[in-house]
């Protein structure tokens, strides 16, 4: 005789699974953005990029299964919030993490452009559709629709971030002031990328804002993942 046996987890371990999940997310996204991106990708110089990206290409290739390794983490971290935080609303814990789920397959589209140019500057041939001039004239058309849609999908992150900010804040059992941090770090996603999205002039100034915004957008999350370490699911 067979039956179903659920398995549980404890409240402690979903708080550990959706902070190690935040950390790992982390490590990995400074990897493939902070440092694979910001080396091998020269702004407006397509062709430095893709001189960069045949003389790293296995920085390039490591860089794309970080990206990957981010988008199962975010599945986890989507998971284990919910329950976390379906005490305090399962209705609004659900929803926060369908906002995550949803910036998820959104960035997962974006970075398929950077699979393609991969191919490309790899020794693939190009299209038909694309003719026969050089991959470098590519390059930048690759980086910007990766970039534009990564801003995008950033605006559904922020609503994710501002609802288990307020859902950190109503809790009862999680500290009001890292709730604010969340929804703060919230706050500065939608604002910066909203406008990328709005105002075609905001490109010129959005790396010197990103410089004061950096700070808050990171510290939200991992802040919330360092207590959901420490802290989370205790008694």
């Amino acid at each position: 005789m067979t039956h179903d046996q659920s398995i549980h987890i404890s409240p402690r371990g979903m708080a550990l699974c959706a902070g190690l999940a935040l950390l790992c997310m982390a490590v990995f996204a400074g990897f493939s953005f902070g440092y694979v991106f910001s080396n091998l990708f020269v702004s407006g110089n397509a062709a430095t990029t893709a001189a960069n990206i045949r003389a790293s290409e296995g920085l390039f290739r490591a860089g794309i299964f970080g990206f990957v390794v981010v988008l199962l983490l975010d599945v986890v971290a989507a998971w284990a919030l919910y329950h976390v935080l379906q005490p305090v609303s399962k209705s609004l814990s659900l929803l926060a993490a369908l906002l995550r789920l949803v910036y998820a397959a959104i960035f997962g589209i974006a970075f398929l452009n950077l699979i393609i140019m991969l191919q490309f500057v790899g020794g693939a041939s190009l299209p038909v559709t694309l003719g026969a001039e050089p991959l470098t004239a590519h390059i930048l058309l690759f980086v910007q629709s990766f970039q534009a849609m990564w801003s995008l999908s950033l605006i559904v992150f922020a609503f994710h971030l501002l609802l288990v900010g307020y859902l950190v804040v109503t809790s009862g059992f999680m500290p009001k002031w890292l709730g604010g941090l969340v929804m703060f770090a919230g706050l500065c996603y939608l604002v910066n990328d909203s406008a990328n999205l709005l105002f075609a002039q905001y490109a010129a100034y959005k790396p010197l804002v990103e410089k004061f915004l950096a700070a808050p957008m990171a510290i939200g999350e991992i802040a919330l993942a360092v207590w959901l370490v420490a802290r989370g699911g205790k008694e």
